[in-house]
């Protein structure tokens, strides 16, 4: 499991505050809307069903509560970066929190919002330096809040994947956060500076070991847009694909990251 050395990128903790309720409030009103037989809709997640989908875009945010119910940590040992790559250890445990909790809430649109109404209580209740246990390691309750971008624009997209015609919208903050953390978890896999991967108009990193580039244009280059890197990040799209549909341009002998993705799934 790769571990995060390099420098961590900083967040204005005001703006992804913004961000994560935004975006929640996004999948909260469209949530609201979806019929019976909506919730029924399969997904691309394994056997989730729209409801569960649902369910779990609200978990990840009452995952907060449930850390701040626990006895603060001593010290910090985690951050963001590190959490791309711990979640997977984590995804029994998740899908079968998420089961229960679609069982148990037949009124979504109901546990949505006590959800919504509990993460303003706790960001006006608790400063983002507050350390929390999370399941990637102890981090301030300020840089949690970045993943959560990442949880709530990786399953927004699923949620327009599983039902036809919803076209929930992204917080343009929530989508450049979680661009950004999964493109500097890139960089943290593949450390290096040969190959150049823009992800316009939110992130640019450089990756892969090999000769580093110094000025002009990179010897290799790969450049894709918000959601698409997204995708192929989280296993939603495979790279072989994304080439042959043009979602991906890459360019020079290193910036074939066919062998690097997904960073997680």
């Amino acid at each position: 499991m790769p571990t995060a050395k390099k420098r961590a990128r900083t967040y204005d903790p005001a703006k992804i505050r913004a961000a994560v309720l935004a975006q929640y409030g996004n999948v909260r009103r469209a949530a609201g809307t979806l019929s019976a037989e909506q919730l029924a809709l399969p997904t691309r997640l394994g056997d989730w069903t729209v409801r569960e989908l649902v369910a779990h875009l609200g978990m990840a945010l009452s995952a907060i509560g449930r850390a701040l119910d626990l006895p603060e940590p001593a010290r910090q040992d985690a951050t963001p970066l590190d959490w791309p790559f711990r979640t997977s250890a984590n995804s029994t445990a998740i899908d079968a929190f998420t089961q229960q909790l679609a069982g148990e809430h037949q009124d979504l649109g109901a546990y949505l919002d006590g959800v919504e109404q509990d993460l303003v209580r706790q960001l006006d209740t608790y400063p983002g330096a507050r350390l929390l246990q999370t399941t990637a390691g102890a981090m301030p309750f300020a840089e949690y809040l970045v993943t959560r971008t990442v949880e709530l624009v990786v399953h927004t997209d699923d949620l327009n994947a599983a039902v036809p015609g919803l076209e929930v919208p992204f917080d343009r903050q929530a989508l450049a956060a979680c661009t950004r953390l999964l493109a500097d978890a890139l960089a943290v896999k593949a450390p290096g500076g040969s190959t150049e991967v823009r992800i316009p108009p939110h992130a640019v990193v450089q990756c892969v070991e090999g000769p580093r580039h110094t000025r002009g244009t990179p010897p290799n280059v790969v450049e894709t847009d918000p959601l698409t890197w997204i995708r192929l990040a989280t296993g939603r799209l495979a790279w072989k694909d994304a080439l042959e549909e043009a979602r991906v341009s890459a360019s020079g002998e290193r910036a074939d990251l066919s062998g690097l993705l997904p960073l997680m799934a």
